[in-house]
This record gives C-alpha cells, structure tokens and sequence, in this order.
C-alpha cells in the first residue's frame, strides 16, 4: 500500500489529523492496534477549554483559544456529513471556589478572554440544584461541552468515508523502516505501508513507538478515572467545576463526574477509592444524584507531557518522523489547532499559530520536569 502519510494512532488527533491532511490532497492511512478513537479520545470529559486556564503556558492558550472557535464549525461538519451528532453545548463553565481570581482575571483581559466574577444568588440561578458552600466562583460563557465519544464516531465515519484516507483497525505497527535515516515505510502484521513521512499520534503509548526508533519524548500515562450518571434532563445545564473535580451535562440527562489524576503506568483498572472520591463529591454538589446508581465507572490514559504542551512537528532524528502527542488533559481542547498545525507543517503552508514552542527539537533541550 502506497500513502503520502501514514499517521500511527487513531484516537481523535490522529483522526483529526487524517482529516486535515486528506483536505490538503495527501493520500493518508491511518494505523490503529485497536479500534478508532477508543482510548483516552473515548474516555474523557469533553470541556472544550483546559480547567483553570490561566494556570497554563501560552502555547496552551494558543491552541485553546482557535481550537474553542473552530468546534463550532468542525462539529456541525461533521452533523452534516456522518449523520452523527457530536453534541457541541455551549452553555459556559462555572468555577466555583477559585483561590486565584485575581490571577484569573489577568489572564483574561491579556488574552481578550470572557471571564467574570459571579456571586452566590447568580451560581444558583443559573444551576439551583447545586450545593455551594463558597459566596462566589468565575464564570466562562463561551466554554463548550461536546460528547467525545460521538465524536470520535463522527470522524471514525468521516475517515471511512473520505477517499484520501484508509483506515486500517487492529493493525498492529511492527517495525517503522528507515533508510540512511529517512522513512521509507511501516511494516504492519497486515502488510506494508510505503511512505516516506510518519506521524506518531499513538497517545500515552507515542513513546513506546518513538522509543524503538531511538527517540525520546518524555510522554508518559496518567490515568484518570470517571464516572456517569442517568439523571432527568435538566437537572444541571452547565459544566461546574470545584476544587478540581467536576460535573458535566449531557444532552439526555446525563452527568459525568470527574476525574482523578494518577501515574500508574499503564495500568487503567478502576479503583474502589477512586469511585468512592467521585461519588461523594457528586453526591455533595449535586445532592439529587444520592438516590442514583452510577450507570458507568471507568479509566483511561492521557498522555501527560511537561507543562502540557503537546509535541507537533518533525523528529530530528529521523527524515520524514513527526509527532502530535503528548496533550495530557487537554486533548480534545487542543485538538482542532494541533492537527491544523501539524498539517500546515507538513504541507509547508504558513502555520496558524508560531509553532516554535511545540517544536521536538527544542523542546527536548529544554524539559523542565514540571508534570502539573
């Protein structure tokens, strides 16, 4: 099989960044051990903003900041061309009990973001059903919601239907061959893939792949485990976040209690603590949800990163290696921006954001160790 790309990693960076490369003509395979958009892309929240932003670099809020206006566009696209629904809700973030407001409100007059203050009586008209123990929190109008697993359907569908790209599922990457240290293919227990450009967009699992190409990126797993709810629809309408957990609504009434933050390699069983932290935390924000059973506990694994700037661009290392891994907890935020910017990289187009700061060869000089 011939491709001008082959892109190792089907979550939703690796599907979006198939879906932007065939936009730009290139002939792309997608090569997934499992099924599409089934790991972290699958387990995750959706808030389509970092919590607590302005505690993240810039690069972070470059990538936010176009990724949260190009969902409004890349969500009804899909709608209409998959006939699957990825949820987009854009009915703002409430913050409650935010120790640096002030810093949050910096944040957002430098970078032309809606952040404001909001007292008891507002958070309670707005979500009545909420306990709140703080006499104010922040408030974020323009964040959105969008349901991650619809939308991995939604480009899983959109890559079998584009003719630029294959999609080859439980297809296992045995050997990337190079020659005179430049890419020359993929050797898969399915057969080859000659290319000469490979994107590792594997994830928590990307320096396991760059590993036996002697590259090493400081990606590692971290897992995080989540919890649902079937409630009535209504109940609660916003994305609320306390104390670093937090709930979100889905359209059908749904609620989704998260998450944990733990390095525990990969290992992604749930824990009994685990379930215990999340249900009382629902359970004191939202007292209705103490008559309901959790419909679902599961884990998953982000690719934590330092600092949580994603790697995009080509490995020294190698002619013709890229990266876009690496995002930790802000995958689907980041996702739009990074797979455009990967994109504008490899078809030489002026980038849409300057994408020095995400660039492998210097950021591999310059690890600072900082995993928050």
């Amino acid at each position: 099989m011939q491709a001008d790309v082959a892109l190792i990693g089907a979550g939703v960076i690796g599907l979006l960044s198939a879906k932007e490369l065939a936009e730009a003509g290139l002939r792309v395979v997608l090569l997934e051990r499992g099924m599409a958009a089934r790991e972290a892309s699958w387990a995750g929240g959706g808030i389509v903003s970092p919590l607590y932003p302005w505690r993240y670099s810039d690069p972070v809020t470059a990538l936010a900041s176009w990724s949260q206006s190009a969902y409004v566009h890349l969500a009804q696209e899909l709608r209409e061309m998959t006939d699957i629904d990825p949820e987009l809700r854009q009915k703002g973030l409430l913050m409650l009990g935010v120790e640096d407001e002030e810093d949050a409100l910096a944040w957002a007059r430098r970078h032309y973001r809606p952040v404001q203050t909001i007292l008891r009586d507002e958070i309670l008209r707005y979500e009545p059903a909420i306990n709140i123990e703080v006499e104010r929190g922040l408030w974020m109008p323009e964040v959105a919601s969008i349901r991650n697993p619809r939308l991995g359907q939604a480009l899983r569908q959109y890559a079998i239907q584009h003719p630029n790209i294959t999609l080859l599922e439980n297809t296992q990457v045995e050997e990337v061959q190079i020659q005179n240290d430049c890419i020359v293919g993929c050797r898969t227990d399915r057969g080859w893939v000659h290319t000469d450009k490979v994107v590792v967009s594997a994830g928590a699992w990307s320096q396991r792949v760059l590993s036996e190409l002697g590259v090493n990126v400081p990606i590692q797993p971290v897992r995080g485990q989540m919890m649902v709810f079937k409630a009535n629809p209504g109940l609660l309408n916003r994305t609320v976040l306390n104390g670093g957990k937090y709930l979100i609504p889905r359209a059908d009434g749904r609620i989704l209690v998260g998450s944990t933050l733990e390095y525990s390699d990969f290992i992604k069983e749930t824990t009994a603590d685990a379930a215990i932290a999340l249900r009382h935390f629902a359970n004191k924000l939202l007292p209705a949800l103490q008559t309901l059973e959790p419909e679902h506990h599961w884990a998953g694994l982000r690719p934590g990163s330092p600092s949580g700037i994603p790697w995009i661009g080509a490995l020294d290392n190698v002619k013709g290696l890229f990266i876009n891994a690496g995002h930790f907890r802000n995958g689907l935020v980041l996702a739009p921006a990074s797979c455009r910017l990967l994109a504008d990289i490899l078809c030489e187009r002026t980038p849409i954001v300057d994408p020095l700061p995400y660039r492998p060869s210097v950021r591999q000089m310059h690890v600072d160790g900082d995993w928050s």
